[in-house]
């Protein structure tokens, strides 16, 4: 198994990036601009190094090699962008890789793009860039490739060096597992298990009961062999259980108006570990959107849209303005998930308000907005 920390720490240090490999400093996968520059290093790299895998770094300054992080992306419909805009499309992998320095809700973003031998390109439009267009790497730089664009391999040997020193070990397995008990508070019993003899999962998450079932918050779970967080959730709550060969994640949302919340289950990751040293996980997309009264939900989006707009023109908040703006990111979940879909769009407008708002936990609850209103939407 590949420890993918120390691919990640191989990577930054053997080489500039080049025809295998590329860093970003963050995805911006939302707009426009930002997912067809991802489509295109991804067509890139693939065409460039066709044998081999490529690899792409996120969560790195370009200048300092600094590593600083990116929030933690559970996106598993990635694939899904990739296939739909690509011909001859590689299979990928975006996988969270945590570093001891970095916050605990923040990671290392690691694309791995798998060789097709193949040449990739656009099969439809893709902001500026044009249906049919295939790129290729000049050092650092993804560019449009030729009419006659050949395929070759000028990587195998240094892509199988990196990827052989990334290679796990006993010690790097108990470091992982030290490191994560360690990085643990106590109340977050944290935890380890080992599966089939070979994989070792850590799992940590602050206990409760709800109506008599357990529930864990805050969870946090690493697959230390490859040094891979598999799961991680800043407020949702979440069932977990597990036998001899799986661990089963369920999370949960808690919705409602008016303090008549309840929990709704959102999504089972289930990871099923085989005797032949391998591993997938497969998800299960379980939610039902909960239907309020047409009238109040209309009433909300007025009053969250008049909030937003103040906070564009930099119009002066009430008190009660304030207090509603804590209730923001819900609210206009709740009101997507009834049929307005445009107020995601409205939302992210009042994002760096909420950035900047000194207690963090309404900003916490917008990323998890948005991480739920990407879950829907894709499923």
């Amino acid at each position: 198994m590949i420890n993918k920390r120390l691919l990640i720490k191989n990577l930054l240090s053997h080489n500039d990036e080049n025809s295998f490999y590329d860093k970003k400093q963050k995805l911006s996968l939302e707009a426009k601009e930002g997912k067809a520059k991802f489509l295109k290093h991804i067509c890139a790299l693939s065409n460039s190094n066709p044998f081999n895998n490529s690899y792409i770094v996120i969560g790195v300054e370009d200048e300092e090699n600094k590593i600083i992080g990116v929030d933690f992306f559970d996106d598993s419909k990635i694939q899904n962008l990739i296939n739909a805009y690509l011909e001859n499309p590689p299979k990928i992998e975006y996988e969270n890789v945590p570093f001891p320095r970095l916050p605990r809700h923040k990671v290392v973003g690691l694309v791995t793009i798998h060789p097709i031998n193949k040449i990739t390109k656009l099969k439809k439009n893709a902001w500026k860039y044009r249906k049919g267009t295939a790129f290729y790497r000049r050092g650092s730089n993804s560019m449009p490739a030729s009419i006659h664009f050949e395929l070759r391999d000028a990587n195998t040997a240094i892509v199988n060096a990196i990827e052989q020193n990334a290679r796990n070990n006993i010690e790097l397995t108990l470091d992982g597992v030290f490191d994560f008990i360690n990085n643990h508070k106590p109340q977050y019993n944290p935890k380890y298990k080992v599966f089939n003899e070979q994989f070792v999962l850590c799992w940590a998450g602050e206990q409760k009961l709800i109506n008599g079932d357990e529930y864990f918050t805050r969870v946090d779970i690493e697959l230390i062999n490859e040094q891979v967080k598999l799961f991680f959730s800043a407020l949702d709550d979440v069932q977990i259980f597990y036998n001899q060969h799986s661990f089963i994640v369920t999370e949960y949302i808690l919705l409602g108006l008016e303090q008549q919340e309840k929990h709704y289950p959102l999504e089972k990751t289930i990871i099923n570990f085989k005797e032949n040293g391998k591993h997938d996980i497969v998800k299960e997309f379980l939610f039902e959107p909960p239907r309020f009264n047409t009238v109040i939900i209309q009433l909300i989006l007025e009053n969250n849209n008049a909030i937003i707009n103040k906070i564009e023109n930099k119009i002066p908040l009430s008190v009660t303005d304030h207090e509603d703006v804590l209730r923001l990111p819900t609210n206009s979940l709740i009101c997507y998930l009834n049929g307005y879909l445009n107020v995601a769009e409205q939302l992210k407008k009042a994002k760096n308000y909420i950035k900047n708002l000194e207690d963090k936990t309404t900003y916490i609850k917008y990323k998890e907005a948005m991480r739920i209103i990407r879950k829907v939407k894709y499923n």
